[in-house]
């Protein structure tokens, strides 16, 4: 039975300010109503396969959980990763996980920030990876080269085997004269990043050539932790483990020990990483003038450009190749031809210590979202929306007092050792220093408008009680 691994980790920094380190790429809805998290997870439709399991990290948890609960689907569980180490140690923790349910699980690797269109190429190239890797072969997928780009590295083919190849290496990012010649070659496709090979051939290779790594996740996995939908395992031995990609840790040393162990799988199925925003421009409906634009988005003499807009009016007048982002805190103005520097102006923003790198204006959190309005030297105003039998933490605060209002639905409020139930145009007071906790009891959302006063607004200024979430 095949696995599907889907690999949630990253930050997307090429897509700022759309996707923040808080609310990477993968979890937005970039080209279609369903987040690319859940386009991958629909792909797998018409694919016999067990229950997925995901890996992300400790921030991005609840953002997986609710979105694989919007599909309704089950779920094999969600790893967490206490910190990032790359590919290689987030396949092995996966591998082990799936290797304790079935001995001869065969994992499906897959990133979840892909776009395919072509999902009949896509299962087919699945069904003849999966005869493959059945075989103990080390199973990746060489997307067929559209052109010659310079962003993603290559795979060069072998010997033909039925309707695959084996590998003959793996190349680095070349010039654009190299990978013209790649393309014009017919030999070469791009590194795709998805996987497919048994559990434990997987684990076999790692322990042969990298066997820190499969010591620090083995050890990692010996004590899993089971926390609501999620899976926490021993933090200060995967801490340990070191930093390193599949393809170094496990393919590159396997191709070139090995004799046909590891086979590449064409795939021509209209893919993109959409690693930047002329890419999501590429992938993304245009009107007759080469325009993508979402939002409300007025234009004359405009051509060839990306417009995304959250909230307000944008307005473009004779341009051509440009990429404008504005969100409700951050506005991207770009040539299509630079896209990949926006990463550039992302670390300009970390060393300046900017809020807007990791967090949208609009945060999400399990109970469900707020929305920073507005603030002041001593006041800040939230926009709050809790879902339908959702619950705050029982929690209170040092710096702020609290005022809130009830705009739409129920709320139940408990205020010290007072409970009260508020409805629309109700409002309570929450002074310094007071227990208190919010719950939506109803079935439709609640949404009410916070206003805290006082000299520090953090969200480290939480001390909680009791949370259903686990972040006590």
């Amino acid at each position: 039975m095949i696995t599907p691994i889907i690999m949630a980790g990253g930050s997307g920094t090429r897509l700022w300010p759309l996707s923040r380190s808080g609310y990477p790429k993968q979890f937005l809805s970039l080209t279609g109503s369903l987040t690319m998290f859940q386009q991958t997870i629909e792909r797998l439709n018409g694919v016999e396969h067990a229950p997925c399991v995901y890996i992300c990290n400790e921030e991005h948890r609840f953002l997986a959980a609710e979105q694989v609960r919007q599909l309704g689907f089950e779920h094999g569980g969600i790893l967490l990763e206490p910190i990032g180490r790359d590919t290689a140690p987030a396949i092995a923790l996966a591998a082990f996980h799936a290797l304790k349910t079935d001995a001869n699980a065969i994992l499906l690797v897959l990133a979840a920030d892909h776009v395919i269109e072509d999902i009949t190429a896509f299962h087919n190239a699945i069904d003849i990876a999966h005869k493959h890797a059945d075989d103990d072969k080390l199973v990746t997928f060489g997307i067929v080269a559209a052109s010659p780009e310079t962003g993603y590295g290559y795979i060069k083919r072998g010997a033909t085997l039925e309707d695959a190849f084996a590998v003959d290496s793996f190349v680095e990012k070349p010039d654009l004269a190299t990978a013209k010649n790649y393309v014009e070659s017919d030999d070469y496709y791009w590194n795709s990043g998805m996987f497919m090979y048994k559990a434990s051939r997987y684990l076999e290779v790692l322990k042969k050539h990298r066997p820190e790594i499969y010591a620090a996740c083995e050890k990692a996995m010996n004590v899993e932790t089971l926390d609501l939908d999620f899976i926490r395992i021993d933090e200060t031995a995967f801490m340990a483990c070191p930093a390193e990609s599949v393809d170094y840790a496990v393919m590159e040393p396997t191709c070139a020990n090995s004799d046909g162990e590891v086979v590449v799988v064409p795939l021509d199925a209209n893919w993109s990483d959409v690693g930047s925003f002329a890419a999501l421009w590429e992938v993304s409906e245009q009107d007759d003038q080469g325009n993508s634009f979402e939002g409300d988005v007025q234009s004359v003499n405009t051509k060839n450009t990306l417009v995304r807009s959250a909230e307000r009016l944008v307005a473009t007048v004779g341009i051509e190749d440009l990429v404008i982002i504005d969100t409700k805190d951050s506005l991207l103005v770009a040539h299509k031809d630079h896209t990949q520097d926006v990463k550039s102006i992302v670390n300009m923003l970390k060393q300046a210590d900017r809020s807007e790198v990791k967090l949208n204006r609009e945060v999400y959190r399990p109970w469900g979202k707020y929305d920073s309005i507005d603030n002041g030297a001593r006041f800040q105003v939230k926009r709050i929306t809790v879902n339908p039998g959702a619950k705050l933490s029982i929690q209170m605060h040092h710096h702020r007092a609290e005022h809130w209002v009830v705009v739409t639905g129920t709320a139940k409020v408990t205020n010290g050792d007072e409970t009260i139930l508020l409805t629309e145009n109700q409002s309570t007071y929450i002074p310094i220093g007071t227990i208190h906790a919010l719950e939506n009891p109803g079935k439709v959302p609640l949404e009410l408008i916070e206003v805290q006063t006082g000299t520090y607004f953090g969200e480290d200024d939480i001390v909680r009680f009791e949370d259903r979430y686990g972040r006590t």
